[in-house]
């Protein structure tokens, strides 16, 4: 291991946050804190993730998508951001891609993703 992937990696660690296994095509509740004036809240981006990038570095991010009010919303989280509260996957999806950015241009049952019933977590 090279000596910028072992800081990097002992950043992570110092970090102390657990990120779920979940790729593109999974349905993701992302919860992100929202500071208003004073007050700080948590508030849930449910959506598709669509994207993954960065790999397992410091810098990496992933991109969700939703439908809002008949309207495609996407975010764009850095994984380990200290705005991020908590990841949690509702469901996994069944896709061949890395990129789900076909997606942005469908709509109704052609945007539909099946659901991935016999999936099988990384040791």
């Amino acid at each position: 291991m090279n000596l910028i992937a072992q800081l990097e990696a002992e950043q992570i660690a110092a970090l102390g946050k657990n990120i779920p296994d979940f790729k593109a095509g999974d349905t993701i509740r992302v919860g992100y804190k929202v500071t208003e004036g004073t007050r700080s809240r948590v508030q849930m981006y449910e959506g598709v993730c669509i994207a993954r990038k960065g790999g397992s570095t410091l810098a990496a991010s992933f991109t969700v998508r939703k439908i809002s009010f008949g309207e495609g919303v996407e975010r764009v989280f850095p994984l380990y951001s200290t705005n991020i509260d908590s990841i949690e996957v509702v469901r996994r999806g069944r896709v061949r891609r890395a990129k789900l950015y076909y997606l942005r241009s469908r709509r109704g049952k052609s945007a539909r993703i099946a659901e991935d019933s016999n999936y099988k977590a990384k040791a």
